[in-house]
């Protein structure tokens, strides 16, 4: 039983933040970091929101595109590394906003990358029939909530959002041709949030040194992505019985706009074929490959028959890829 991609949902918080911004809070020139990440502003949700509230409203959007596709959801698997609170899950708190009770439904973290080991997750279950007839994959994530806005480095990355798609049975031919994903627990130090957890409290020692803060080594990130992407995309594509002049188009996490277009190089891929959200959005996380496929969907709308690749790199670190042919 072939599973695809049937309906895609997304949501952006509506306040934007510029690089002016950017600048009072860190002193990061505006031009340097425009240079540097290629990424001129980026959406912060409103105090008060939580990421299921991002969630639900891409959610919503998934449905209010395609009638029916709540009646069919028998699966909700989420992927976030901002979680509403320590348990339950994002997905249990989504389900029961959106009114989907009775359902599985369950939380990935993988970080970035987690949207593509959802994706996995989610094809798999239904096609042992374990859930059904159809899944929402949702990536959803809201670092605004864990920036230390003095860190240039980080504070001009990120940005809030959520994004969904539905995963149903798809003719032969069509769907999730190959997934494959990895994680190098080696580099784990290279993307993380400290407090907050069972090896350190946020308590008021932990506060006071910034440790329940987000933190990356973005050069060592850069150089892993740089190795490990291009790797489990070959691994994805051979799976596939596919080459990458074959693609249509690579719908990638969105880093930064300079990552993405490091890595479209190395994997030999014309920019023309890589839809690029960055620049107005930052990295949003886990939504960012939904968020950007949405974006590129309603651009120029993606061809019955069109192969799809979408990449990722996470903290962990992890990576991933999917090779799907859309329908």
């Amino acid at each position: 039983m072939p599973v695809g991609i049937v309906g895609i949902g997304s949501h952006l918080p509506p306040d934007t933040i510029d690089n002016a911004q950017i600048s009072t809070w860190s002193g990061a020139d505006p031009q340097w970091i425009e240079q540097r990440t290629g990424i001129h502003a980026r959406r912060y949700a409103r105090p008060g929101t939580t990421t299921s509230d991002m969630a639900e409203e891409a959610v919503h959007d998934l449905f209010a595109r395609h009638p029916g596709a709540r009646e069919t959801t028998g699966l909700i698997v989420l992927a976030t590394s901002t979680p509403d609170q320590p348990q339950p899950s994002t997905a249990a708190r989504l389900q029961h906003r959106t009114g989907l009770s009775g359902i599985p439904a369950l939380d990935v973290n993988a970080v970035c990358s987690g949207f593509v080991y959802a994706l996995g997750v989610a094809d798999a279950l239904l096609r042992r029939g374990t859930a059904g007839p159809a899944a929402l994959v949702v990536g959803a994530d809201m670092y605004s909530t864990i920036m230390n806005r003095e860190d240039r480095r980080t504070v001009s990355l990120f940005g809030d959002g959520a994004g969904a798609v539905l995963l149903a049975e798809v003719p032969e031919g069509y769907g999730i041709r190959a997934t494959r994903v990895v994680s190098d627990s080696d580099y784990h130090e290279l993307v993380e949030v400290v407090a907050g957890g069972t090896r350190e409290a946020a308590d008021s020692a932990a506060r006071e040194a910034g440790r329940h803060l987000f933190r990356m080594d973005g050069r060592a990130v850069r150089d892993y992505a740089l190795q490990a992407v291009p790797k489990v995309v070959g691994e994805a594509l051979d799976a596939a019985g596919l080459a990458v002049d074959d693609i249509g188009r690579v719908v990638m996490h969105q880093g930064n706009t300079r990552l993405v277009e490091a890595l479209a190089r190395q994997l030999g891929v014309d920019m023309d074929r890589v839809p690029v959200t960055a620049p107005r959005y930052g990295n949003t996380g886990a939504a960012s490959i939904p968020v950007t496929l949405q974006a590129a969907h309603a651009s120029r709308p993606f061809r019955r028959g069109e192969h799809v690749l979408l990449a990722a790199v996470g903290g962990g670190m992890t990576a991933g890829a999917a090779v799907l042919t859309w329908y």
